[in-house]
């Protein structure tokens, strides 16, 4: 006679633990900075403005292109296509500001043209490549492909939290 209880949970290992998060999906907010395709985790996002010319500040970075005035909150706007080098740099009618919620505060990031919401599923998102550079890429965390697009997928948190950004407060990061 079995005497197991079939209806009693088992513990999984956590390589089969890792595969099931792996195979949950997530939505993104994509966006395009020159000819090349971002995505966010839409969580990340408040909401998503029409550019104008934020207020300068004064010794800024060149890509931290002010201040506006946001129903009361001052947010610092960030322009994404400078702080990433993007060869071309143009306002126009498709330049738009995806305001986000970071560490829990309000920052603006300026990108070329904001496409759509996907929902990716996680067997669809690659390990970002290795790369032997100076550049900064740890803010990538993955490649995905949907159809013949190419999302490059970033964590918006950490870009923003960057030292050379001066956005964060060191001690609020640590207490995240």
């Amino acid at each position: 006679m079995d005497m197991r209880n079939d209806a009693s949970p088992i513990a999984r290992p956590d390589s089969a633990r890792a595969a099931a998060a792996q195979q949950a999906s997530a939505e993104f907010l994509t966006f395009r900075l020159g000819g090349e395709e971002y995505g966010i985790d839409i969580l990340r996002v408040q909401e998503i403005r029409s550019y104008e010319e934020p207020t300068r500040i004064a010794n800024a970075p060149s890509f931290i292109k002010g201040v506006v005035n946001l129903r009361g909150v001052i947010v610092p706007v960030v322009d994404l296509r400078i702080k990433l080098g993007c060869d071309k740099v143009e306002y126009n009618g498709f330049t738009v500001v995806i305001v986000l919620n970071v560490h829990g505060r309000v920052v603006g990031a300026v990108v070329d043209s904001v496409s759509d919401v996907l929902e990716l599923a996680g067997d669809l998102i690659k390990p970002a490549p290795e790369m032997n550079t100076n550049v900064d890429t740890t803010f990538i965390t993955g490649i995905a492909s949907v159809g013949e697009r190419m999302l490059i997928l970033m964590d918006i948190e950490a870009l923003m939290s960057g030292s050379d950004m001066g956005l964060m407060d060191t001690t609020t990061q640590a207490l995240q």
